[in-house]
């Protein structure tokens, strides 16, 4: 038997390796193709997200600084115009004010995420910039997502915010107002008015610099009975003893007590010159110890646990530190459930006008989900409701109807 020889492989080897040659040069372009649809792809992806991110950024921004305006122009006809109206150092009202900052942007945070998103995402709807994102690949789902991480990341920075310089700015707020009222007592009057504090009412008539008229003091004496005492006219002054705010020396004094249970008992006492002293605890709440509102998450769910330890524990006092827990969370985290609400929303009702009709529907949620915050505040502190549920429902209900809106838009 003939072996055969090389040569006579040639023709069939040439054709084998052109072959795989041919295979390897269409397997190279088939990979070539492939790296740039995945990379041209993935840059489009890159670039409608970094647009849709850009562009929340610049409605929160401007709808942050609305709210954050009007909080801001609360406080100040609340508290600054009144303090400086009675003389008090414009230096410690800036001070207060800033001391009131951290209040007010923790405020703002959540309806902000809500007007801001609806605003753009609207405007995206009625501009057909939404028909681009579809007709590029993008999903719901897909634009879904960098807004809940937007909100979840504007939750976080305001969580930080109510967590830390909240309490911070609490401790210093009362610190420096309780040394505002002591150098300055009739910052704490108004003439012709009606004054609750925590332990007393205060009846007012004319109020100028030290000296009061017509004043009507109405509160709890010591022995349990109630006690009314009125003067025609009284002079604040500020005094140097601990625990005790101002004083006032009433002139021509009338002091009637009785028992509330029995109006037939009662004592009538007059008097030419009577001295009254009102507490840092007819002002301030928990005077002397730390409130919840002036302590972190950490601190107060500490407290939390002694307390729910200890069978002693006053339920009422138990259940107002519950609320001052959740409401930690669960206001700066309503942006997180207002940005799950506020796409559907935009893209179900802002085809005309999404812009304007975002504004106008966010401002509306916004104003009831406040309602529904002060309501369960309310009811938890007056009628021991839930602090839990009293702060988590709103959450819950945006939360709700952002789902179901969701559903309804996919359905679509």
């Amino acid at each position: 038997m003939k072996r055969r020889s090389a040569d006579s492989d040639g023709p069939y080897f040439s054709a084998f390796q052109r072959y795989l040659s041919a295979l390897k040069n269409r397997f190279t372009a088939f990979m070539a193709d492939v790296r740039t649809k995945f990379f041209a792809d993935s840059l489009r992806s890159h670039v409608l997200t970094r647009y849709l991110v850009r562009e929340l950024l610049l409605y929160f921004s401007v709808a942050f600084l609305f709210f954050f305006t009007i909080f801001f122009v609360n406080q100040i006809l609340l508290i600054a115009e009144h303090i400086l109206r009675q003389g008090a150092p414009v230096w410690d009202v800036v001070k207060l004010m800033t001391y009131s900052l951290p209040f007010i942007v923790a405020q703002s945070s959540p309806f902000a995420t809500l007007v801001g998103f609806l605003m753009c995402l609207g405007r995206f709807m009625s501009d057909n910039e939404i028909i681009i994102f579809r007709a590029s690949g993008f999903s719901y789902v897909h634009i879904l997502c960098p807004v809940l991480v937007l909100g979840l990341t504007i939750s976080i920075a305001s969580f930080f915010v109510n967590d830390y310089l909240l309490p911070l700015g609490t401790i210093r707020y009362n610190r420096l107002r309780r040394m505002i009222l002591s150098s300055n007592p009739a910052v704490a009057l108004d003439s012709h008015s009606v004054k609750r504090l925590n332990t007393a009412t205060l009846v007012t008539g004319d109020v100028a610099d030290t000296k009061v008229s017509d004043l009507v003091i109405i509160d709890m004496g010591s022995d349990g009975k109630m006690r009314i005492i009125s003067a025609g006219e009284s002079e604040l002054k500020s005094v140097r003893k601990e625990g005790v705010l101002m004083q006032l020396t009433m002139t021509d004094a009338l002091a009637l007590f009785f028992n509330t249970t029995s109006f037939s008992d009662y004592d009538l006492l007059s008097s030419d010159r009577v001295t009254f002293n009102l507490f840092e605890s007819a002002f301030f709440n928990d005077s002397g110890s730390t409130s919840p509102r002036e302590m972190t998450s950490y601190d107060l769910g500490r407290a939390l646990r002694d307390m729910r330890k200890d069978a002693s524990s006053d339920k009422r006092t138990l259940n107002n530190y519950t609320l001052e827990y959740n409401k930690k969370f669960s206001l700066p985290f309503g942006s997180l459930f207002f940005a799950l609400l506020a796409l559907p929303l935009a893209f179900l009702f802002g085809r005309q006008n999404g812009q304007t009709i975002g504004m106008i529907v966010g401002i509306i949620i916004s104003f009831l989900y406040w309602t529904m915050m002060i309501l369960g505040q309310y009811a938890s502190s007056r009628n021991g409701f839930n602090g839990f549920w009293s702060m988590w429902i709103p959450n819950i209900v945006t939360g709700a109807a952002g789902a179901a809106f969701y559903i309804a838009l996919k359905r679509r």
